[in-house]
């Protein structure tokens, strides 16, 4: 037992005199890279995941853990290698031109985008989605700053959250297959399902009855 406790203590410091070396650095941030994605994937898909099976997916418990494990399983994997593959790029380029250039995080990033996120998928579907609502975001604000849009008088958000509600419903309910399923599923429960009902029991406590009165 002590023989074994002093080899773990020699390989923990040979391991830790291996990341402070400097020569690596770019290396180990791929994998520390790797490891981030893949824990923050696990971390943001498992809690929405739970949440959305239990209250939308029908199955048995078994079948729900399953699809709640796949799910989180997908998005850990699929961020750790775009991080893996994002930063491994960004090393490459830097390494090449011999500096860091706005251009590498586009281009790597570009390439990551393609070769993770690329299948038409659920979970997949669902990060850009996400993504794309920050980058509108970020993008008019920029705009703002670089002064290519005139500083607004008053806050343009009111407006937004308006015309962003306003079309989202009316896709729902008119053009409902436009919609992402999980989206849908939300909707249905919130301004379809609240018309339904038959006593108490389906008013208050439960969203539908399951016997067959």
């Amino acid at each position: 037992m002590a023989g074994s406790g002093a080899a773990l203590r020699t390989l923990l410091r040979a391991a830790n005199a291996l990341l402070q070396q400097r020569r690596y650095r770019a290396a180990l941030a791929v994998l520390k890279g790797f490891r981030n994605g893949a824990v923050y994937g696990a971390k943001i898909r498992a809690p929405h995941a739970l949440v959305m099976t239990f209250l939308f997916k029908s199955g048995s418990l078994r079948e729900k853990l399953k699809s709640i494990a796949q799910a989180t399983y997908t998005h850990s994997r699929n961020l750790a290698f775009f991080v893996f593959t994002y930063k491994g790029l960004m090393a490459l380029q830097s390494r090449l031109q011999g500096k860091k250039i706005p251009f590498h995080s586009f281009f790597a990033a570009c390439i990551g985008g393609w070769l993770v996120f690329g299948e038409n998928n659920p979970i997949n579907s669902q990060i850009i989605m996400y993504l794309l609502s920050r980058v509108l975001f970020g993008l008019s604000r920029l705009a703002v700053e670089k002064g290519y849009v005139p500083q607004p008088k008053q806050d343009p958000f009111p407006l937004v959250a308006a015309l962003i509600w306003g079309t989202v419903l009316w896709l729902f309910e008119y053009h409902r297959q436009t919609l992402q399923p999980s989206l849908q599923s939300s909707m249905t429960y919130l301004y379809d399902d609240s018309d339904v009902w038959h006593d108490i029991s389906d008013f208050l406590i439960y969203n539908k009855r399951t016997d067959s009165k």
